[in-house]
């Protein structure tokens, strides 16, 4: 695991003050939880009770809607069950931090929500709180997020860009092509669909599915791999792509092919505009161009990190080693 260089001691005293303070507030608002709702939600016209879980998601207290869990769309938070995420040069403590800021910064406001009852893959009510969104990217405290091809909302990536230029929250010491927000262990694919990592992009919050059958261990810390840019290399490698894999690409123009090589140059992931029927296709076929040494021979880098604990480790007394440090 790679250590971050170390900071002024102004510094890590007022991040271990601020965390303490955080996470003292969290467990005090958990602690009345069930005898107040912990904020407020005007949710499809009425209010609502709620509580907030973290930055991006709450349960319902009160109202029509009493009991439901909820996903709120359009941004993602980082984990705030443990230290687990990094970038840069921070550390997993300090980006700890940042997590319990979203949550504390959802549980403070009132804010205006709507739902069309539809639900995640884990049952959750997905809901739109535009407000909410923006003031949490604005502050630096989540990211704009879809989870497919298309981009996140135009105002929520104003607001990110806006965050970006001016350093805020997570983006105060580097910004990565991607962030990697969750890791799924191919022993946790019980129905058979595959399993996949997300990758999130920071520059319109499409999402990248990172297909794997990788077994993760417990407190094991994956990143993204970052290879350097070479873009002269990818004409060649453009014009050996057209003969060889022709049934591959359908209709893409060289532009977008180039597109389509940088990403992979750099992640080794194939993303669009490919066609979603042909990426494995694809992904196979450049990583044997890798391989040749087509896009380049430089070492690969740590991008975005998260340390890999399942969920039934994250929470309670069984709780992970790596998530009491």
């Amino acid at each position: 695991m790679k250590h971050s260089p170390k900071r002024p001691h102004s510094f890590r005293r007022l991040v271990t003050a601020s965390l303490a303070l955080a996470l003292g507030t969290a467990v005090v608002v958990q602690q009345r939880a069930h005898a107040e709702p912990a904020a407020k939600v005007m949710l499809n016209g009425k209010m609502a009770g709620v509580f907030f879980n973290d930055g991006d998601s709450f349960r319902v207290l009160k109202g029509p809607k009493k009991g439901a869990k909820a996903r709120l769309f359009g941004f993602n938070t980082l984990e705030s069950h443990g230290a687990v995420h990094q970038w840069g040069d921070w550390t997993f403590k300090e980006m700890y931090y940042l997590a319990k800021m979203a949550t504390n910064n959802g549980r403070k406001g009132t804010w205006t929500c709507t739902t069309d009852g539809k639900t995640d893959t884990y049952g959750r009510m997905l809901v739109l709180c535009e407000g909410l969104a923006e003031d949490q990217i604005r502050k630096g405290l989540a990211h704009a997020m879809s989870i497919d091809d298309n981009p996140g909302l135009p105002k929520l990536l104003e607001a990110q860009k806006d965050a970006i230029a001016n350093k805020r929250g997570m983006w105060a010491h580097g910004v990565p092509e991607f962030v990697l927000t969750s890791l799924h262990s191919v022993e946790e694919d019980v129905e058979g669909r595959g399993t996949y990592n997300r990758l999130v992009s920071t520059a319109d919050g499409h999402s990248i599915k990172w297909k794997h059958t990788n077994k993760y261990k417990e407190c094991e810390n994956v990143c993204v791999q970052v290879y350097p840019d070479e873009p002269a290399l990818l004409p060649a490698v453009l014009e050996k792509l057209k003969v060889e894999g022709a049934g591959l690409i359908g209709s893409m123009t060289d532009d977008q092919l180039l597109t389509m090589l940088g990403t992979f140059q750099r992640v080794r992931l194939v993303d669009r505009p490919a066609p979603k029927e042909h990426r494995e296709a694809l992904g196979k076929l450049l990583l044997g161009y890798a391989e040749q040494g087509l896009f380049g021979t430089g070492a690969a880098k740590d991008g975005s990190c998260v340390i890999h604990v399942p969920f039934e480790r994250r929470f309670g007394g069984t709780r992970a080693a790596c998530l009491k440090k």
